[in-house]
């Protein structure tokens, strides 16, 4: 198993752009083979500040994720929305 978390900030005035994005992102990639959860979540009080739980079934699942035409594109139109210009990936271990 393969489990992660990814964490942006919106910049102001593009929440809602970002929203969009990985909500149709969101589509994709629990269609993708070996992907057994993708849960989008918006800080509660903090509008525009994301967090995204992943999980697939192995590393290689993942790689293939990392991998995907989709999955460039989604972070091409993300990057200006966002603080940093890219998430924050945080890998866990099941315990």
């Amino acid at each position: 198993m393969h489990v992660l978390y990814a964490e942006f900030t919106a910049h102001v005035g593009s929440a809602e752009v970002v929203r969009g994005l990985i909500l149709d992102y969101a589509d994709i990639v629990r269609r993708e083979p070996g992907n057994t959860s993708f849960e989008v979540y918006e800080k509660s009080g903090f509008p525009g500040q994301f967090f995204v739980f992943e999980r697939y079934v192995d590393d290689e699942a993942f790689v293939k994720h990392l991998d995907s035409p989709a999955g460039a594109a989604f972070n091409a139109a993300l990057a200006p929305h966002i603080v940093g210009g890219g998430s924050v990936l945080t890998t866990l271990q099941e315990l």
